[in-house]
């Protein structure tokens, strides 16, 4: 089987892929030829990961995939959320991202959190199905690591001493909530 992954992020798209049995094989946005900025409008990750799948299925005429994920920290009312990756402006600098978090977590006593991704799935049933996966942690006071991408080098999982990008994409997959949902995706892909 080959499915859209609705995403132009390598990153993801080899995550994502080293999670998948062999039988199922995801090509990206750019490989459709589909280089235009997909719409993330909606308010909550799971409206962003169904309006991304719609708006590829719909244009392309392709089964595929979307996913969106956000970092919820607890003493911040859940922020930043489905604005993650423009937390600190439109132009998505991880960098800059986390610069912001840490600032705004400096005088908060609770630092947990929890990475939230949701995959939505259009074109393969009648219907559109949405899929979650949560991993729980806690945001640290200094970047640590160097794999992964994104916050993270602030996330430490919890029962972990190390951060994300302290770990393998092997040890990482096995916890993550990226991890967790793709084992969601991958059940109902069986079946398909």
């Amino acid at each position: 089987m080959k499915i859209v992954f609705a995403t132009s992020n390598r990153n993801k798209i080899k995550e994502v892929q080293n999670l998948l049995p062999d039988s199922i094989k995801i090509i990206g946005l750019t490989d459709i030829e589909c280089f235009e900025e997909v719409p993330e409008t909606s308010d909550t990750i799971a409206g962003n990961a169904l309006q991304k799948a719609n708006y590829v299925f719909n244009k392309y005429k392709v089964p595929c995939f979307a996913d969106d994920t956000g970092l919820e920290v607890e003493s911040l009312s859940g922020a930043p959320g489905v604005h993650s990756a423009r937390y600190a402006g439109e132009e998505k600098n991880n960098q800059k991202n986390i610069e912001k978090l840490l600032f705004e977590l400096e005088d908060k006593g609770d630092r947990s959190a929890q990475f939230k991704t949701v995959i939505a799935v259009v074109g393969l049933d009648k219907e559109s199905i949405c899929l979650e996966g949560i991993c729980k942690g806690t945001i640290t006071k200094t970047l640590t690591g160097t794999n992964g991408f994104g916050y993270d080098p602030v996330f430490r999982p919890l029962g972990y001493e190390n951060t994300f990008a302290e770990m393998s994409l092997v040890e990482k997959n096995k916890i993550s909530h990226r991890g967790k949902v793709v084992n969601k995706l991958i059940d109902y892909l069986k079946y398909r």
